[in-house]
């Protein structure tokens, strides 16, 4: 699961025939790094603002029509008890609206009083200026909503790699962090939860969805 603790290479960048080769459609962007060390340092290739757009176009064409959905089932959601004792909804999608959670900034973790504790699913998202909808970039689950974002995250070197790609192309970020908190305390249930989310919104920083986007910012995994 993307959401646990590695220890992971740097973030991912192009190699100039796979920028080339990603003007020709929607097959893949990058997928090498450039190697860099010592004496024989070569230049990073510079991700242009089209390509970024482009990227970012195509993952909305998928997720803006899920911000859109009228969720019935947020009113009529049916729960049943598993065998924990626990209730849990039938489908984790039909009662989660992610524009209804709170945004906190990625720096949360540094407050001295956390607005959260115990067990949550989040979502890592952007709200890019040339979008209608945001960008779910990641979702993760955790037993311990304070401390999940303290120390080391894969997901953290490729925002780190994505908010520098959209830097330097001249684009900003609105990056947040959101926390839905009505999630089943046992860790197997909330993972299912955590799956489903994952397959309806194919988040591109979560390793089961990333290939879907040919995703320039993740590090490579072995």
């Amino acid at each position: 699961m993307c959401g646990s603790v590695q220890n992971q290479p740097a973030p991912s960048f192009p190699l100039a025939a796979e920028v080339m080769e990603a003007t020709r459609g929607q097959g893949q962007l990058f997928q090498d790094q450039l190697v860099s060390d010592g004496c024989n340092q070569q230049p990073k290739i510079v991700l242009s603002a089209e390509l970024l757009k482009s990227w970012q176009q195509r993952l909305q064409g998928h997720q803006g029509k899920l911000f859109g959905e009228k969720a019935e089932a947020n009113q009529q959601a049916c729960l049943f008890e598993t065998e924990a004792g626990e209730s849990q909804p039938t489908s984790a999608y039909d009662t989660l609206d992610p524009l209804k959670l709170t945004p906190l900034p990625m720096s949360f973790w540094r407050w001295p009083i956390s607005p959260h504790h115990g067990p949550a699913i989040y979502l890592v998202m952007d709200r890019p200026a040339n979008l209608e909808t945001p960008l779910v970039l990641y979702v993760g689950e955790t037993v311990a909503a304070d401390r999940r974002w303290k120390g080391e995250h894969d997901c953290k070197a490729y925002l780190a790699a994505y908010s520098e790609a959209l830097a330097t192309a001249g684009m900003t970020n609105q990056l947040s962090i959101r926390f839905w908190m009505d999630v089943p305390k046992a860790t197997r249930a909330r993972r299912q939860v955590e799956q489903q989310l994952i397959q309806r919104w194919l988040p591109p920083f979560n390793k089961e969805t990333r290939a879907r986007w040919s995703t320039p910012f993740t590090a490579e995994t072995n």
